[in-house]
């Protein structure tokens, strides 16, 4: 069975089978699934095709025997020509001192190594005597531990193969496997490991791109129905007249995306179902106006509403602005960590008694003294700051409410649909008419005089700036400007007539609170900041964000860094401050300076950086593939993403026979049974 030890493998004895397990190696199954993580591809190429500086691969007739050099201690470097199509060709080798003897003046060689076209050069790093054949052409390298060798792995996996290939259940419906033209599941494990050509190659890896996209979503729908099914009774009942006039009581109109949004939410809400959806859209697309909209459709149904936020200033912004939209229509309570003693008593027990119908705060709403009396509906701002644990001990405070998780970090359609599967998500990909788009300006390091002055004219006209830096202390490893020296730079140039303002990580939360307050309230004008001011504060004078040394960040970052800006009615400017040397730093600039879409830039930004760096390594939450890649295999991920919805709503894991191997696979993931606990 392949389900057998690794020791039942011809060639495995138990110290073989000891390393193996240090991969996480312990059966035949196992073993079979243990991908390459990489191809090194052989094929020939004329050499007017060869690219200057690429690895390349080439034969051809050794014209003498190599000579020889030593230098430095034990190093050596080898040197002969080689004849290829007519052409003589050096090769370099080094440290391949017992190459000399091996090989002889008329023998054919393959050469693999980096090629100079300048030289008629290539220096070697494999080499083998004899022509190329189809056998070489593709290696398989797998990613090894201990004294365990591609050789000896190879080997085991091949005696596998040869033992256990009859063993291989194919998972997936023979519908599927027509459809997409892919190959059955045994013929694809023997090809990802003994690939003949790279075209069979590409076929067994699509295989197992659909294959991996397909079980994860299955995962994630299966959950999405769970969740659902597990709630009953949560419907809420809002008037429908009520919701119109307070949606009037707006001083603007809705548009058409705000719209779709609200009534995707309100439907949810409606439903015996508990809603968990992702609202996302830029910052100033009006995501704060259709959760207002929404918890007013709660307090309407009488429920109570909370809007958790990351921050205390953005929770008091947030319950300002509440107070204003809802005047006597609603009680707002703010609960933060400093709402202390007799006051915080009072509140909670208004809490508890529903004298108060929405509550605004931060991580402080989930504190095990915190007792609702029937919540209704949740609202997580910027939710990718809070943990998986906090969003759950809030939603455990109510009767399963309907839970909206907001976001100004516009999440490309790729992730969202996998690190978010289990969610509904909608989106607000359209700006309110009137809005003027921010200007952005690459400059280099030495006009920041000038930007200075630029800033000080503004302020003369009562707007405010924000001066942007990566670090708060010089590093030996990056040559950043700090903000602690960049705002001392800026006291000097300005000589006291503008107050300027230092706000970084190492303050106190209360000294930062303190800092954005005196901002927001007009006593600075300008602040020197760390990333720290990058979610949600909203101060509509300010008009201008300079970001020194804009290449160090993400594209993701530095748009919602420009959000800060571009709140009120004046034109506002974003100045970035970047003098990139590689290729990306330039291309990172260009693209901001071009597009204010953050949809757009999220795509971008994906393409250069990577799913893990979008989300930052720590709380990306995103499943790693074997095979598949969500960037490059976008399609096969849709595909797999509309079959899955397909088999969950029409039950056919259950009722079809075609789907049972499918049904299991899906059973024995243990990682599966854990998000579902």
């Amino acid at each position: 069975m392949i389900t057998d030890p690794v020791t039942a493998i011809k060639g495995v004895g138990d110290k073989f089978a000891s390393d193996l397990a240090e991969m996480g190696l312990h059966t035949v199954k196992d073993l079979l699934n243990y991908f390459p993580y990489r191809y090194d591809v052989f094929e020939i190429k004329p050499l007017d095709e060869l690219i200057h500086e690429d690895k390349v691969t080439i034969e051809g007739k050794v014209l003498h025997k190599p000579s020889l050099n030593f230098y430095g201690k034990k190093k050596s470097r080898l040197s002969f020509n080689v004849e290829v199509e007519g052409v003589a060709v050096k090769a370099v080798m080094f440290n391949r001192a017992f190459a000399q003897k091996q090989l002889d003046t008329g023998d054919i060689v393959t050469l693999t190594g980096k090629w100079d076209a300048h030289r008629l050069q290539i220096t070697v790093s494999n080499y083998k005597k004899g022509p190329a054949n189809e056998q070489t052409a593709i290696q398989p390298m797998y990613s090894l531990k201990g004294d365990v060798t591609n050789y000896k792995l190879k080997k085991a996996i091949s005696s596998s193969l040869d033992a256990y290939r009859n063993d291989i259940e194919e998972i997936l419906p023979e519908r599927y496997l027509k459809a997409y033209k892919l190959p059955d599941r045994a013929s694809a494990v023997s090809i990802m490991h003994f690939p003949k050509s790279r075209i069979d190659l590409k076929h067994a890896r699509r295989r197992f791109i659909y294959e991996e996209f397909l079980l994860f979503q299955l995962k994630m729908q299966m959950l999405r129905k769970i969740k659902r099914e597990s709630t009953s009774g949560n419907a809420q009942h809002f008037n429908a007249q009520r919701l119109n006039a307070f949606i009037d009581s707006f001083p603007f109109s809705f548009t058409t995306a705000q719209q779709r949004s609200l009534n995707q939410i309100l439907a949810d809400m409606k439903s015996p179902y508990r809603m968990s959806r992702l609202l996302q859209g830029d910052v100033g697309s009006g995501k704060t106006a259709v959760a207002e909209v929404c918890l007013y459709a709660s307090i309407s149904a009488g429920k109570q509403g909370a809007f958790m936020v990351p921050t205390e200033i953005l929770a008091e912004q947030h319950f300002q602005s509440l107070k204003e939209t809802f005047a006597d229509k609603a009680t707002i309570a703010l609960l933060t960590g400093s709402v202390k003693g007799k006051k915080r008593k009072e509140t909670l027990a208004a809490i508890e008694k529903h004298d108060v119908d929405i509550v605004v705060g931060t991580h402080a709403l989930i504190q095990d003294d915190v007792f609702f009396n029937d919540l209704g509906f949740v609202i997580v701002d910027e939710q990718h700051r809070f943990g998986v644990a906090q969003r759950r001990a809030l939603r455990e405070k109510g009767l399963d409410p309907d839970v909206l998780f907001m976001t100004a970090t516009p999440i490309p359609r790729t992730l969202a649909i996998t690190a978010f599967g289990d969610m509904d998500v909608s989106v607000i990909d359209e700006m309110p008419s009137g809005r003027k788009a921010i200007e952005t300006h690459w400059a280099k390091a030495n006009t920041f005089e000038r930007i200075l002055q630029f800033i000080a004219k503004r302020v003369e006209q009562g707007e405010q700036a924000y001066v942007i830096c990566p670090l708060i202390e010089e590093s030996d490893k990056l040559d950043i400007q700090n903000a602690v020296d960049l705002y001392q730079q800026l006291e000097d140039f300005y000589g006291g007539s503008l107050n300027v303002g230092l706000m970084h990580g190492r303050l106190a939360t209360d000294e930062k609170d303190n800092m954005m307050k005196q901002f927001a309230s007009g006593e600075v004008d300008v602040l020197v900041s760390t990333t720290v001011v990058e979610v949600g504060v909203n101060v509509t004078n300010a008009t201008i964000m300079v970001i020194y040394d804009a290449e160090r960040f993400g594209l993701s970052q530095l748009h919602q860094l420009r959000g800060r800006v571009g709140r009120g009615k004046k034109q506002s400017y974003c100045i970035l401050i970047a003098d990139p040397k590689g290729e990306t730093g330039k291309e990172r600039m260009r693209i901001m300076t071009e597009t204010n879409n953050g949809f757009e830039l999220s795509e971008q930004d994906l393409k250069l950086r990577g799913p893990g760096d979008f989300f930052g390594k720590k709380q990306s939450g995103l499943p790693e593939f074997k095979v598949a890649d969500m960037i490059h295999d976008y399609r096969a991920l849709e595909t797999a993403r509309q079959d899955a919805e397909e088999i969950i709503e029409n039950n056919w894991l259950d009722n079809d026979p075609s789907f049972r191997q499918l049904y299991t696979q899906l059973q024995e993931d243990a990682v599966f049974h854990e998000k579902l606990d």
